[in-house]
């Protein structure tokens, strides 16, 4: 599987039999997509800049809701949770999703608000790839981001929803996360290329590079 950064909270999973995107955001974010080819995208929640399916030029499955999904062998459950720490009073839902792809269990968490519930944690115990936003202001911040991976020990962690030198609006930096993680293996890369025999047997954070 092929994993690469395309902006904000959007990547683009490239597997074996199906390409999925995430959350695709549009240029008012500070990032440029355009003539997206893929199979399925999923979005956790319908605010502006985590739905722009206008970049997407192939037919596609959307999957925007809580629930289980079998599409082209992947196998994808969303599961209901919160975009602020009141219940979703302040900003409403979030679906956090567990992806299924070439033998390899990966998890996006969407603009997930708060610390997960113990019922939300059990359901993503077996993430291995953990997409966590970390920027703060309207989604967790770099501190809870820390905790979170600290209770599921991913094997790989992806930090995505920060401020870059692109990126517009009010986020923070990347910085206070990776502090906080206290991570002494930290990698940047332009993407990356996974399979089951090239997992990293402990945690492993990496920082991809925004690409287009």
């Amino acid at each position: 599987m092929e994993i690469a950064w395309l902006g904000h909270s959007c990547f683009r999973l490239k597997g074996k039999e199906t390409t999925v995107i995430t959350d695709p955001c549009p240029p008012g974010t500070g990032y440029s997509l355009s003539n997206i080819q893929v199979d399925i995208v999923t979005l956790s929640h319908s605010h502006p800049g985590h739905c722009y399916t206008e970049a997407v030029t192939t037919e596609f499955k959307e999957i925007n809701a809580p629930g289980e999904y079998e599409i082209n062998g992947a196998f994808i459950t969303g599961i209901a949770s919160f975009h602020d720490a009141d219940q979703g009073e302040e900003r409403g839902n979030n679906v956090v999703y567990l992806l299924e792809i070439d033998g390899m269990v990966l998890c996006h968490l969407g603009d997930l608000g708060h610390l997960p519930s113990s019922d939300l944690m059990e359901a993503i115990d077996d993430t291995e790839v953990l997409f966590v936003p970390v920027g703060g202001i309207s989604t967790i911040n770099g501190s809870i981001a820390a905790e979170i991976v600290r209770r599921l020990s991913p094997r790989i962690v992806i930090p995505m929803h920060y401020k870059t030198p692109v990126s517009v609006g009010d986020l923070e930096p990347i910085d206070k996360f990776l502090k906080d993680l206290g991570s002494r293996e930290v990698i940047s890369k332009p993407k990356i290329s996974l399979n089951r025999s090239s997992m990293p047997a402990n945690n492993q954070v990496i920082i991809l590079d925004y690409s287009n």
